[in-house]
């Protein structure tokens, strides 16, 4: 798929084609030595997903699964500390950072909260101490810059101000809404119809996957995942480039005497066209990441040490870029290929803040022969619970959604009793006192009695509005480490903590809601 797609676009290159019959030359000893230590579970999903996806080994002890937001918020600002001492020590050195030249970190996310003080401070001061540190923010444009006092953008300005040529904010805007539609969509609406989803956190050799943005609900009391990498240059310069890669079509932010001004630089195209540009762009930025990773060599010691490999998905629907859509079909074709002893099914756990599962989604689950248990948030749990406006009935639709998700697996006969099984759906809902829920992901274990071997993680919600209108990237991680393996149970089992048996069908929905929802239901 994505070789395809890459071949489309660099059909006529001689040095392209060079490339490719590498790749193929070298893929089957890649494949072996990826895959010969994972579970017989999913070792040929694995092979076979080395061969469309970059990919990155890496040791279990590298994996630190976090669980609170807490742990996300103090490591994001020990990371900031690090990277601080981390060029001190690179200047004394004489050596330049791999990564982002002259040392950096990089912030990927939704927006950075208005209020997030304590966060805008360490970054100013880690700039201040260190002349050769560079700060790099990749930000939604509509979310950033809502109007108003409180705008997201205007907490940026000190750091532009203060640090001039030192500090990079790109804002993507969605081409979805077109010049006219911008016009006429009234801000917070206007974000509808797509945003820049990614949340990644990172410097030179570290890097912080999770679906949370940098607002303070999200250090403190709203629920999401969070899995760190450490001494992972490779997999740091790959996000870094990704975020480098969405800059080029993005405006650039800079700082006026009247405030921030925003500049877009690639006179060719207009901002609401770039759809060519971007899906070329990702194209080749996937296929030089593949063969980089098809031409890798590892020495015995490392491959073995190596107990996980990780593979970066990107889905951009606007784009025709929908690599998310295409590695879950082919999980879920492997599966159908292969015959199970009664008990020895593959089980799923999936869970997203905002569930409403693509149709695609949807149908994949519902003829499948693997057991899923599925989250979900309550109303209250739900980031939108008591908005005012139409947001506020956000929450209403989510369970119109889960209502028709629940009469589908009633009449496809796979309705379980809120206990996971072999073969049955089962939907809970999350609801803690005083937190909302945001996390979203998948876990794949090899039968019910077994730990997870691997995951999804990252910014999807695996929805609709995932797979057509946001930008989002997300990983499929594989393991083969029991203690990463357990470690993966344990985030399972944090989150059905908090889950009692989904009590939708109890629930009203209004008309309005519906109406509402037959609208902009692909929006949710």
């Amino acid at each position: 798929m994505l070789a395809a797609a890459y071949i489309n676009v660099c059909r006529h290159s001689n040095t392209h084609r060079a490339l490719l019959k590498c790749f193929t030359v070298s893929k089957c000893a890649r494949n072996f030595s990826i895959t010969r230590n994972f579970d017989p579970s999913i070792r040929e999903f694995v092979s076979r997903l080395a061969q469309k996806q970059p990919s990155f080994k890496v040791a279990s002890k590298d994996v630190h699964v976090l669980s609170q937001p807490s742990e996300f918020y103090e490591n994001l600002l020990v990371s900031i500390l690090e990277s601080t001492l981390r060029e001190i020590f690179q200047r004394v050195d004489a050596r330049i950072s791999s990564v982002v030249h002259g040392g950096g970190f990089f912030l990927s996310s939704l927006y950075i909260g208005f209020s997030e003080t304590e966060l805008i401070n360490a970054l100013d001061d880690a700039l201040r101490r260190n002349p050769g540190l560079h700060l790099y923010l990749n930000l939604d444009y509509n979310r950033s810059t809502r109007p108003g006092p409180s705008s997201p953008i205007l907490s940026l300005l000190p750091l532009l101000r203060n640090h001039e040529h030192r500090v990079h904010i790109s804002l993507f805007r969605s081409p979805k809404l077109s010049a006219t539609m911008t016009k006429i969509v009234p801000p917070r609406f206007n974000e509808g119809w797509g945003t820049w989803h990614a949340k990644i956190y990172g410097s030179d050799d570290e890097v912080m996957i999770s679906g949370a943005n940098l607002n303070k609900a999200y250090f403190s009391n709203r629920q999401d995942r969070y899995l760190h990498f450490t001494a992972q240059p490779a997999l740091a310069d790959y996000c870094f480039s990704f975020l480098q890669t969405i800059s080029g079509f993005s405006y650039r932010v800079l700082a006026t005497s009247d405030g921030p001004a925003l500049h877009w630089e690639d006179t060719s195209i207009l901002p609401w066209q770039i759809q060519s540009k971007a899906e070329r762009l990702l194209s080749e930025f996937q296929m030089k990441h593949l063969l980089s990773s098809a031409s890798s060599t590892s020495s015995e010691e490392q491959a073995n040490s190596s107990d996980v490999v990780i593979f970066p998905v990107i889905q951009a629907g606007q784009f025709n870029i929908r690599e998310e859509e295409h590695t879950l079909s082919m999980l879920f074709d492997h599966f159908a290929s292969r015959e199970y002893c009664p008990k020895q099914q593959p089980v799923m756990n999936l869970t997203s803040g905002y569930f409403g599962l693509s149709k695609q989604y949807q149908d994949l689950i519902l003829k499948s022969n693997v057991g899923c248990s599925i989250i979900a948030a309550s109303p209250k749990a739900n980031g939108f619970y008591g908005s005012g406006g139409l947001s506020g009935l956000i929450p209403e639709g989510y369970t119109l959604l889960e209502k028709r998700f629940m009469s589908a697996v009633r009449a496809a006969s796979r309705l379980s009793s809120n206990v996971p099984d072999y073969h049955n759906i089962s939907l809970k809902e999350w609801e803690r006192d005083g937190w909302t829920y945001h996390a979203k992901g998948i876990w794949l274990s090899p039968s019910i009695d077994s730990l997870p071997v691997l995951t999804l993680f990252g910014s999807t919600n695996l929805n609709s509005r995932s797979a057509n209108l946001d930008t989002e990237l997300s990983f499929v991680m594989a393991t083969s480490s029991d203690d990463l393996r357990q470690k993966l149970q344990e985030e399972i089992q944090g989150l059905h903590r908090w889950a009692v048996p989904w009590r939708g069908g109890e629930r009203k929905v209004r008309w309005r809601t519906k109406a509402i929802v037959a609208l902009v239901g692909g929006m949710l």
